[in-house]
């Protein structure tokens, strides 16, 4: 069973890594990465989304605010370490195999990656995510992933289609 969660979280990466998401509207053709199996979280903002995540991992490492704050979907792979003693990392694609023991940085990481990225694109939101491994004795082997939370109207500046942009990546 560990090689098949390995098996799919290496192709999990590597769908990230080719830009094949499942969060594009451009394309109709279907997506690896919706074959692959993953628990997503979906709701309207603020509605505890991200608070559920953490309890499941067992460790405050989150974005936290009002508003819009997942603002790119995060895509949590939980990997399960044998020795109870171990010390709980996490590793970003985007970071090439940097271990993050500290989990504030972590939260830092989250924050400052989707700026950076949404920064020059002129989006508030994107159905580009964010990948994350957690490797902890506390954790189960699981993917997890933390969408942007769903909204009825544009608030506080959000563009017009905001409503729709997550609607879409929610599917």
């Amino acid at each position: 069973m560990d090689n098949v969660l390995q098996l799919v979280n290496r192709l999990q990466s590597a769908c990230t890594l080719l830009g094949d998401t499942a969060g594009g509207k451009d394309s109709d053709l279907p997506t690896l990465w919706n074959m692959l199996p993953s628990i997503v979280v979906i709701g309207g903002q603020s509605s505890g989304k991200s608070s559920v995540l953490e309890a499941v991992v067992g460790r405050d490492f989150l974005p936290r605010g009002t508003g819009i704050v997942t603002r790119r979907p995060l895509v949590l792979q939980l990997t399960h370490l044998d020795d109870p003693d171990a010390r709980e990392f996490g590793v970003f694609l985007h970071k090439q195999g940097e271990k993050m023991y500290d989990f504030n940085q972590i939260r830092q990481e989250i924050e400052d990656e989707t700026m950076r990225y949404l920064k020059g694109r002129g989006k508030v939101v994107s159905a580009d995510p964010i990948q994350l491994t957690v490797s902890s004795p506390n954790v189960p082997n699981l993917t997890l992933v933390d969408m942007p939370g769903l909204t009825k109207v544009p608030i506080d500046g959000q563009p017009k289609s905001i409503v729709r942009d997550l609607e879409d990546m929610a599917r």
